[in-house]
């Protein structure tokens, strides 16, 4: 499975910018986030998120940012035809 493209924007002590560019059928791969995170679309598509829980689809949507805690262990992957696009926004430090 071809792997998701990052680049990393911003890695300062309170936070770490990453650009991810997921080519069809790629996967970033397996992660456990350590620090809360925003994740900001820049394109409109769907990901395929992969956990111990099981295998679930998140619609998502060019500027709708969404938060989630730290903690959260997964794989995600671009199961359509069309590149997506989105920046992840890591907070080093507590707010």
């Amino acid at each position: 499975m071809p792997r998701a493209i990052p680049t990393v924007q911003i890695d300062a002590p309170e936070v770490r910018v990453t650009q991810w560019r997921l080519p069809p059928g790629s996967a970033i791969g397996h992660h456990r986030h350590e620090y809360d995170y925003v994740v900001v679309p820049m394109t409109d598509g769907e990901l395929t998120i992969i956990a111990a829980e099981g295998t679930s689809r998140a619609p998502i949507r060019a500027g709708q940012a969404y938060f989630r805690k730290a903690g959260v262990e997964h794989d995600v992957r671009n199961a359509t035809s069309r590149e997506i696009v989105f920046v992840d926004v890591e907070l080093k430090q507590p707010g």
